[in-house]
């Protein structure tokens, strides 16, 4: 399947949007987190600063996002992972309410109760969390409903391939291909879940020769290549769409930051990251784009400026609204 002109733009201006996203959180996750903790030779207060929590960046990992949700349509939806904040975007989670979210304030997706792992937004059929796995089996409840409604929607399950070694995975294919249902598993392999290396924790070379072994099509993209996702995506989605059941895919990605913003990385081969980017899916369908008389060099400065300005929009949303009041602790909430 051969991307159309405004689908490549799409796509490359949701990537330049999804990486200044991600690049401006990594900086200001920092705030009030690190003096004057690392003053006193201690770790930072995870809790403290302007985004409380955790935070797992998805920078070097758009092109999977963009390839993919550029194929689909408002009804679709995606099951994400914890580390969601491309598929989200891509999928056009409502970047304000999103960043407040993340913040943890009242003017969020959940009213700042959930969180960046916990996004949810009904508008455009998008939620994650931060269980590792366990999106999958609800991509496939979602693709139930949709078989079930006859509504031609199909259902996406985003993870990595850390979570291709857990029951939900397993158990979501063989029911999946079971009974036909229009769900697209997209498992972007970044060669790490959280510190361990693919090699030592995983049985087979590619995810997709899973695929087999319950009788669904399996495709490897083995280039962080949006343009080779767009395709593998765009085959696969309308595959589910036909009534002919699930696929998987494994999307070779690169994480440029560590699992977690803090993550001191000393799994990592020296240089490693500064290899990967040298394939930066960003400028590859940049480089494209301007070959092909898509893009020139004003258009691209234009596109890198309508992205912070977008970002710094919603960040600044998110520093104005209020937190939540205590009182709400216990409202919507499922409790005994």
């Amino acid at each position: 399947m051969q991307a159309t002109h405004d689908q490549l733009l799409w796509m490359y201006h949701r990537m330049l949007l999804i990486r200044e996203y991600e690049d401006t959180l990594a900086m200001v996750y920092f705030e009030g987190k690190l003096p004057p903790h690392i003053q006193k030779g201690l770790a930072f207060d995870i809790g403290a600063g302007t985004i409380p929590g955790e935070m797992h960046l998805s920078a070097g990992q758009e092109a999977a996002a963009a390839g993919v949700c550029v194929h689909l349509e408002q009804q679709d939806s995606v099951w994400g992972t914890h580390r969601a904040h491309h598929f989200a975007i891509a999928k056009g989670v409502n970047l304000d309410r999103m960043t407040a979210e993340i913040f943890g304030k009242v003017d969020g997706l959940c009213r700042g109760k959930g969180g960046h792992m916990h996004l949810y937004d009904t508008e455009v059929n998008f939620a994650c969390n931060g269980i590792v796995g366990a999106g999958i089996p609800h991509a496939v409840g979602a693709a139930l409903a949709a078989k079930l409604k006859g509504n031609g929607a199909v259902a996406i399950a985003e993870f990595g391939e850390g979570a291709a070694n857990q029951g939900s995975f397993h158990e979501s294919l063989n029911m999946a291909s079971l009974w036909q249902l229009p769900v697209v598993f997209v498992c972007q392999d970044n060669n790490y879940g959280i510190s361990v290396n693919k090699k030592t924790s995983t049985s087979v070379e590619s995810n997709v020769e899973r695929a087999a072994g319950y009788g669904m099509p399996g495709i490897r993209v083995a280039e962080n290549d949006v343009v080779a996702m767009h395709a593998a995506a765009g085959e696969a989605i309308e595959r589910a769409r036909r009534g002919e059941g699930p696929t998987l895919i494994e999307m070779k990605v690169d994480r440029y930051y560590g699992h977690f913003q803090g993550d001191p990385e000393g799994y990592r081969p020296k240089g490693e990251v500064r290899a990967l980017k040298q394939n930066d899916p960003i400028i590859r369908l940049e480089k494209q784009l301007i070959e092909q008389g898509v893009l020139n060099d004003e258009q691209v400065k234009q596109a890198r400026a309508s992205a912070s300005d977008r970002v710094q929009t919603a960040i600044a949303f998110a520093r104005a609204s209020a937190y939540p009041d205590a009182a709400e602790a216990r409202q919507h909430l499922f409790v005994e």
